[in-house]
């Protein structure tokens, strides 16, 4: 069995793929690399074929989104570690290494992932993991150098290695056996916030999720939906409250839905203001679309609570993001409360 497998899932990504695999192979001696195709239209496996045909191939079927697209993947993989790495991803000499020793060394860590620069601004942190990722109160992803939309500048102030509520989906290594004893990640999400309900449950039921500063990568960030998208701004308001509904306790779950239901409204009521139609019929269709599959999900919502251990998970906030934010003028991580 290989130790550690590099799984890069693809759709319409070759440009991607020129550009960046040719780092992935010459720095990740170490690790089989291996790309997964989301049935691609652009071309993707026949320049793979002719320009990377050392690179090994999972072909799937059709274009099964980020989440089941890993699951489907992931089943033909033989690794003690997967690394779930986006197609978009600069990968410097050495960067592997740090976080397989931690691995090797904490058995209790099931997840970890390395800083997240920002490819063409290399001295900021990127979007999309930074130095890992927590949640507030109610529900609203950020991360050490990244509020909202506001990224910070890179000048090691959290070049500590911390325990985080989840590790992004641009740069992951997992466990393999955490990753399948947790059930994988869920295919109905199909995009966006998967990951954090991964690590949630792994979080909730006791194991460890972590950043590893001493390894940096590069994420150009944005490639297959950008900000603004409508679909996009679907899949995150409807993948929210899914997470929500699936992972928090009893005792908080009706309280923090009837918040949001007021904050998605304001939400919507900003797109409408700043005349972005399309996200404003998102939001709301978001919500209808979650209270029409909300049943599907009470099976998961039952095991979840039944095998947590930690509750509340430690890594989640106790305050409003939104609060801090825009209200208290908070712009990084270092001025939140701690919960």
């Amino acid at each position: 069995m290989t130790k550690t497998a590099i799984v890069i899932l693809n759709w319409n990504g070759a440009d991607m793929m020129r550009r960046f695999l040719p780092g992935v192979i010459a720095n990740s001696p170490e690790a089989e690399v291996i790309v997964a195709d989301n049935a691609s239209t652009d071309g993707s496996l026949e320049m793979l074929s002719s320009e990377f045909p050392e690179v090994s191939r999972i072909i799937l079927d059709r274009n099964y989104g980020f989440a089941d697209g890993y699951n489907k993947a992931l089943r033909q993989v033989e690794a003690e570690y997967y690394v779930l790495l986006n197609s978009d991803v600069e990968t410097p000499h050495s960067w592997l290494d740090p976080l397989v020793r931690y691995m090797d060394s904490n058995p209790d860590v099931a997840a970890c992932q390395p800083v997240l620069r920002c490819q063409w601004n290399k001295e900021y942190f990127e979007y999309a993991g930074a130095a890992g990722g927590y949640v507030d109160a109610l529900g609203y992803p950020y991360c050490r150098g990244r509020l909202m939309a506001t990224v910070e500048k890179d000048e090691g102030q959290y070049g500590s290695i911390a325990n985080v509520l989840w590790a992004t989906g641009a740069c992951m290594m997992i466990r393999s056996k955490d990753y399948w004893q947790a059930g994988g990640l869920d295919g109905r999400f199909f995009a966006h916030q998967e990951e954090i309900d991964l690590c949630w449950r792994l979080r909730s039921r006791g194991r460890g999720i972590v950043c590893i500063p001493d390894s940096i990568v590069y994420h150009l960030g944005g490639g297959t939906l950008p900000q603004g998208n409508p679909r996009k701004t679907f899949l995150n308001f409807r993948n929210n409250l899914l997470l929500l509904y699936k992972n928090l306790p009893d005792n908080r779950l009706a309280d923090v839905m009837r918040i949001r239901l007021w904050l998605d409204a304001l939400a919507s009521l900003k797109f409408l203001l700043t005349l972005q139609w399309g996200s404003f019929r998102a939001v709301w269709r978001a919500r209808r679309e979650y209270n029409r599959i909300k049943s599907d999900f009470r099976k998961d919502r039952e095991e979840n609570l039944r095998l947590t251990v930690l509750s509340p998970v430690p890594e989640q906030g106790t305050f409003s993001l939104l609060y801090q934010y825009y209200i208290r003028g908070k712009r990084k991580f270092s001025q939140l409360p701690r919960s």
